[in-house]
């Protein structure tokens, strides 16, 4: 009976169709419930329909034919705007999965920043910056979206006051009693420890 039952999940799995199209099939422009809307001006036909959740969204840009020169970048923090419609060659961002470098024409990626070194290329120019956490949205169309909680120039960065705070954290961790106390030490360690390793490497 089991083996009945899975042969015919199977045989509807391989030939029923996925209808949620990727987000590279969708269209530019938002659609419009055309069901919705004929369905409303039987009911009520003096009174105009009201808009659906689709048509208050931006529509989404057009995924270019061919792979642009230049990545657009936008990197935001919550009080500011470090960069704002940046064409830049690429940039490499600290992802929890590892180091990732992002060019023009990169597959659509969603990825979660750790403590880490964000390096900016623009020619010959490299412009770096120590995050601390956040997000980086890559969208098809060469747009690179880079939200981080916090994030200094590497050059402000002092390496004396860096070397301090690794050594005072560690020494918290080591004489921590309780859950919260090792928690907190503990991500004193790590982004002391990515500081240090930006300045250094």
């Amino acid at each position: 009976m089991f083996r009945h039952g899975s042969r015919q999940l199977l045989a509807r799995a391989t030939t029923m169709r996925w209808r949620r199209p990727f987000s590279t099939g969708l269209p530019a422009e938002p659609r419009v419930d055309s069901t919705f809307v004929e369905a409303w001006k039987k009911l009520i036909p003096n009174t105009e329909p009201p808009k659906t959740p689709s048509a208050f969204m931006d529509p989404r840009p057009a995924t270019p034919s061919s792979i642009p020169t230049k990545l657009t970048v936008n990197f935001v923090l919550p009080y500011s705007s470090e960069l704002s419609g940046k064409e830049v060659d690429m940039v490499i961002i600290p992802a929890t999965t590892g180091q990732m470098g992002v060019l023009p024409g990169h597959v659509a990626t969603i990825a979660e920043l750790k403590p880490g070194l964000l390096s900016v290329h623009e020619g010959n120019d490299v412009t770096k910056y120590f995050v601390s956490g956040g997000f980086a949205f890559v969208h098809t169309n060469s747009f690179a979206d880079i939200i981080a909680i916090e994030a200094v120039p590497l050059d402000q960065i002092d390496p004396n006051l860096v070397q301090k705070g690794l050594t005072e954290f560690t020494q918290k961790l080591s004489t921590a009693s309780t859950d919260v106390e090792k928690a907190e030490a503990q991500i004193g360690v790590d982004v002391h420890s990515a500081l240090n390793a930006a300045l250094t490497g």
